[in-house]
């Protein structure tokens, strides 16, 4: 799988720090050892259980989760081709929450000392997973932010927004349009609504001419107006480094 899926992600870490072709290579090697493939709806890491890899998503959707005993599921992060989850799973006894897939994802299994060690040998590497970390933990503020302060519509207007600038950065973009896997259930786990009040909140921003979706694409048609909905800022992805380091 050499120079496939490993290519997305080298590339994303190419984002926050300057790689050189034997930072690449380094790369491409440690991703080659092992693979795993998990169906959709099916969990990555179930809650409680014992990480032993730091996991790469070479390709597919995942999502960070935490489930109630009476079954609601509150979705806290969307896992996107390139991200990294669990880098250090040596320190951790026990899942707090679950990761599961949204699609077919293939991800590459790392052993926790392999990555240790690359870190150690090569310092632009190290510099950009900690950037990529800083930018998890970023947007996981933003989230939280959004529960509290931002309506419904900004909330499902922040996502699309996200999501698309995310994806934009990875090279996984068509123009505006963006592969968008997520059902409408998935989006009311992931902002804190109904399935109704979300159908509602897509119906006017259809109506409206700021998206089109249809299936599994995304358009945005008014990427300003879109944003501007959303009080969106893209500062929390930090591209005014990865344009920088470009």
């Amino acid at each position: 799988m050499t120079g496939g899926h490993d290519l997305r992600y080298r590339s994303r870490l190419q984002l926050f720090s300057e790689l050189t072709d034997a930072d690449r290579m380094a790369i491409d090697v440690l991703l080659d050892r092992r693979h795993r493939v998990v169906a959709p709806r099916r969990d990555v890491i179930a809650e409680g259980e014992a990480p032993r890899f730091v996991q790469v998503v070479l390709d597919g959707w995942g999502c960070r989760y935490r489930q109630l005993s009476d079954g609601r599921r509150q979705i806290l992060s969307l896992l996107l081709p390139g991200d990294l989850f669990d880098p250090c799973p040596d320190t951790v006894a026990r899942a707090d929450h679950a990761v599961g897939a949204i699609t077919t994802m293939a991800l590459a299994e790392v052993p926790p000392e392999a990555l240790d060690a690359l870190c150690r040998e090569r310092p632009a590497i190290a510099r950009a997973l900690w950037w990529d970390t800083h930018v998890a933990t970023g947007t996981q503020r933003e989230w939280i932010a959004s529960l509290g302060l931002r309506t419904a519509r900004e909330r499902i207007a922040l996502l699309f927004c996200e999501v698309y600038f995310r994806l934009r950065m990875g090279g996984r973009c068509a123009g505006r349009a963006c592969e968008f896997p997520l059902t409408q259930a998935d989006l009311a786990e992931a902002t804190g609504l109904t399935p109704v009040h979300v159908n509602r909140m897509v119906q006017e921003l259809r109506r409206d001419g700021l998206i089109a979706w249809i299936g599994r694409t995304l358009t945005i048609l008014d990427l300003d107006r879109l944003c501007a909905v959303a009080s969106f800022t893209p500062a929390y992805l930090h591209l005014d480094r990865a344009s920088r380091v470009a």
